[in-house]
């Protein structure tokens, strides 16, 4: 497990600095390594801005909030930091955390930028205020689909839990694979042991099972028991959310963390300002940088061209959403209106389905690409 990385010290000797606070799951119930990789893209982002001489002239202040995955912690933080005079605020990575906070965002006219967060709906209206980096879960999800499909896999099931998003995702699913003359049945595991999820996918006929469900517990226990049925030898298991992203799976017993495929925004090739971000984040994490550190970098980047014209004004932040254009880790970045989004969203980030090589568990392997 990474630590923490080091945030600037970005507050110059008069106090006088462009604040932006930050939401990011350090604590359980919050996906930790998740929350360390995006602070880490986060922290990386602000120094170098600071570097090269901040924002007109002021140092950017990174005021950084543990979420633990609760949508209403992530509320208040929004309304403490707009209280500290935050200028913008980003974040998450749990999508019905960063739907909380758009919300509050949007009805307090601060602007905020979804850093790794899918989920469709993230607010309930049209809003100037939001702006998104990843790619809506509908446009990722169906991708991941495709993959299915590609690979003999019709019959599929999905071991979910209640959640707005593992319900969104089972939709967009079924919705794409029905249409293909594709199948999802669903296995609520909220009451039941994983050997017990075993029994109903042997009853379900299903080439594949998707894991909609928490990390590590059910997740990891759910693996352990499919890949120990012999009945199940020849089952897909995928984790669309992106699970197996992180370094800990690459040391489960008995390589149960690898050939699980996942999504993952980055693009074939990083650009040059990847490669040399890539190898500073590898340096500060001790592992391999995921994409939602490049996210998180790509955040400040954006969150700096915003603010070079919006200055503290944030009704002028905001409305320089539509005039961002960056160079950033994965790729040139813009917003634009799409279809059926109430958000500005950036429409080039890319997809990859990936897994981790069974054979070397630390390697990853592209599998498909949409």
């Amino acid at each position: 497990m990474s630590t923490l990385p080091s945030l600037p010290d970005t507050t110059q000797a008069d106090g006088s600095s462009v604040r932006i606070g930050a939401l990011v799951p350090l604590s359980r119930p919050g996906w930790v390594e998740a929350g360390e990789h995006l602070a880490a893209g986060l922290a990386l982002g602000v120094r170098e801005v600071n570097e090269a001489g901040g924002i007109g002239g002021q140092p950017l202040e990174l005021m950084l909030r543990d979420t633990a995955a609760d949508p209403r912690r992530a509320v208040a933080a929004v309304d403490e930091l707009a209280g500290l005079g935050a200028a913008a605020v980003a974040g998450e990575y749990h999508s019905v955390v960063a739907r909380a906070a758009a919300g509050r965002a949007d009805a307090i006219g601060l602007p905020f930028l979804c850093s790794s967060s899918v989920l469709d709906a993230l607010t309930e209206q049209p809003t100037k205020w939001v702006a998104r980096l990843p790619p809506p879960q509908s446009r990722g999800w169906r991708v991941y689909a495709d993959f299915l499909l590609g690979g003999g896999h019709d019959r599929i099931a999905v071991a979910t839990q209640p959640s707005v998003y593992w319900a969104s995702g089972t939709r967009i699913l079924r919705n794409h694979l029905a249409a293909r003359g594709g199948t999802v049945s669903e296995i609520d595991v909220s009451a039941l042991a994983p050997e017990t999820v075993c029994e109903e996918l042997v009853r379900s006929g299903a080439t594949a099972l998707l894991l909609l469900v928490g990390h590590p517990e059910p997740a990891v226990p759910i693996v352990r028991a499919v890949r120990g049925d012999r009945r199940l030898a020849g089952l897909l298991i995928g984790a669309p959310a992106g699970q197996p992203e992180f370094a800990e799976w690459a040391t489960l017993p008995n390589g149960d963390g690898a050939g699980i495929p996942f999504l993952r925004y980055l693009p074939e090739r990083l650009t040059a300002l990847g490669a040399r971000v890539g190898a500073a984040l590898r340096a500060e994490l001790a592992v391999e940088p995921s994409f939602v550190a490049y996210e998180g970098y790509d955040t400040v980047a954006v969150l700096a061209e915003a603010l070079r014209h919006g200055g503290a004004d944030r009704a002028r932040t905001a409305a320089a959403w539509s005039r961002v254009a960056v160079d950033g880790t994965r790729g040139r970045i813009e917003f634009s209106r799409v279809p059926d989004s109430n958000v500005w969203q950036w429409a080039g980030a890319p997809i990859q389905v990936v897994d981790r090589d069974p054979a070397q568990p630390d390697r990853f392997r592209v599998l498909h690409t949409g």
